[in-house]
């Protein structure tokens, strides 16, 4: 199991986000967590990579608690378990969120020299691999004002996969992307899929989700309403579908 998520729950100013949220992923699973704006998916991902504190829950990321429940209580792990915890999980954020005065090789290895330990010719070594199979070594010396929005995404994958992560979490990975890079970012997944990493993507886009994903979660107002797998979830949202436009 690579993720597991148990009970969880978020607040901000009075305000509930996140009600009684649990799931599990498993290793080379994708799971697509679908939902309205509001519906909590980005506070869920945050609360998984350990940016937001939940309320009370437990989250385990490779059969390690980063979070758990212990006398009406939420402890989380200490300083030295979240540090190997945060090694296990890969963020792409929605923007991309790369260093400006970085170029595309500093972006990648940055975290590998700082995080891991790994000597900077360590991570060059590994940060080339990532490019070539991304189709980018062409643009290791490039700043991300001089890159397109989809070779931007594919910096930031290689960014979360240079610290060989057992989960990776993408934030609405296709919003900027045209159909050709949306495909072009499926088959990278397919293929870390493949060999075993648990993949989880919160997305707005229901084609890309049934393109990619193994299972899918709708949540809706902070809570989950279905979680199917993928051919269940999209055949009965077909059905409805049709069915709604027969009664229009």
């Amino acid at each position: 199991m690579m993720l597991k998520v148990d009970k969880l729950s978020k607040s901000f100013g009075g305000k509930r986000i996140l009600q009684d949220i649990s799931f599990q992923m498993e290793k080379g699973e994708v799971l697509a967590i679908l939902g309205p704006s509001g519906a909590g998916k980005t506070t869920l991902l945050r609360c998984i990579n350990g940016l937001e504190k939940s309320d009370n829950g437990t989250i385990v990321i490779d059969n390690m608690y980063l979070c758990k429940d212990y006398k009406n209580k939420i402890i989380y792990a200490s300083p030295k378990d979240m540090r190997a915890i945060r090694r296990k999980i890969g963020m792409v954020f929605q923007n991309y969120n790369l260093f400006p005065h970085m170029s595309v090789m500093e972006n990648i290895i940055e975290a590998p020299v700082s995080v891991l330990g790994l000597t900077r010719d360590e991570a060059i070594k590994r940060a080339h691999s990532l490019l070539k199979s991304m189709g980018l070594e062409n643009k290791k010396d490039f700043y991300p004002f001089q890159l397109s929005g989809g070779q931007k995404q594919r910096v930031a994958i290689a960014r979360a996969l240079c610290l060989n992560p057992k989960v990776l979490c993408l934030d609405e990975p296709t919003s900027a992307l045209d159909p050709e890079l949306r495909e072009g970012i499926a088959n990278i997944i397919g293929k870390l899929a493949d060999k075993g990493m648990g993949i989880l993507i919160i997305t707005h886009d229901m084609d890309f989700a049934k393109r990619v994903a193994t299972r899918v979660i709708s949540m809706k107002e902070g809570r989950i309403v279905k979680e199917a797998e993928k051919e269940d979830f999209f055949s009965e949202f077909e059905d409805n579908r049709v069915r709604r436009f027969m009664i229009l």
